[in-house]
């Protein structure tokens, strides 16, 4: 493998990981799953910061990240408080408490998509690749669940 197949293995990935999550009942948004999810990802490396900079982390439009938090704080995903030092900052942070769409989420398999991508509804085929991936997330993403 070289770097412009893991490249697009990962864009592929993405794409079958955005298909898994669950839709129904959160309406039409202007901002992706994909730009909500680079957020949360920036947010768990970078606790107590603001949007200008996730923005400036992500390479995301601020628009898109104040987008995003919003999306987060309508499920209470996070909090944002005042910051003490600079009333006119924000400092975000994601909540104590678990909330249920985020256990929806967390909790919603990945097989059919993955069914779907790989073009089989063998369910050994598509537990052996879901092992697969488990197997690397654990030895990539730090503080994995898995």
């Amino acid at each position: 493998m070289n770097g412009v197949e893991l490249f697009l293995l990962g864009r592929t990935l993405m794409k079958i990981g955005e298909e898994a999550m669950p839709s129904e009942g959160i309406g039409e948004h202007s901002t992706s799953v994909r730009t909500v999810l680079i957020v949360v990802s920036d947010l768990r490396g970078h606790p107590g910061t603001t949007v200008g900079e996730i923005a400036a982390r992500t390479g995301l439009p601020q628009s898109a990240v104040s987008a995003s938090i919003s999306r987060l704080r309508a499920v209470d995903a996070v909090i944002t408080e005042t910051d003490p030092k600079d009333r006119r900052r924000t400092i975000i942070r994601e909540a104590p408490e678990i909330s249920e769409r985020v256990t929806q989420v967390r909790d919603t398999p990945i097989d059919a998509a993955l069914a779907a991508a790989l073009g089989t509804e063998d369910p050994a085929r598509v537990s052996e690749t879901v092992a697969a991936l488990e197997e690397l997330a654990s030895r990539l993403i730090p503080g994995s669940r898995i």
